[in-house]
């Protein structure tokens, strides 16, 4: 498949769909014993789909600075590659200030459902700004 600088609003709905459901499902079973434990696995997982839903961004439209097209790559990158430590992406000039999340390089990632949406919102309202 070839690099995307764009996608069509069908693609970014489907996603906040999926978002939705997971944030739902995780709200009906959040009360029950051992949530506060599946809570990291499954955001943290939530946050690798997010992703990959949109893997083919060139990094024009992703761009170099911080932002939550850039913190979610490297989010992904350290979930699959680094044991969930957060490292940096050698083409990012990554702030932790300017981040959604706040996390430094470093950090182990254990995302809550409240890190989830706010990530998955900035980032999928990034993606259709960027798209427009």
């Amino acid at each position: 498949m070839l690099g995307r600088k764009s996608y069509d609003n069908d693609e970014i709905n489907a996603a906040r769909r999926m978002v939705a459901q997971q944030l739902k499902a995780y709200a009906a079973v959040s009360a029950a014993d051992g949530a506060d434990q599946l809570e990291p696995v499954l955001f943290n997982t939530a946050a690798v789909a997010l992703d990959r839903l949109f893997v083919h961004r060139v990094r024009t439209f992703t761009g170099k600075d911080t932002n939550p097209l850039s913190e979610v790559e490297m989010l992904a990158e350290s979930l699959l590659d680094n044991d969930g430590v957060l490292r940096e992406v050698s083409v990012v000039k990554y702030v932790p200030e300017k981040s959604v999340l706040g996390l430094k390089v470093g950090d182990r990632i254990t995302l809550t459902a409240d890190d989830f949406e706010r990530l998955a919102d900035a980032f999928l309202a990034e993606v259709e700004k960027r798209s427009d």
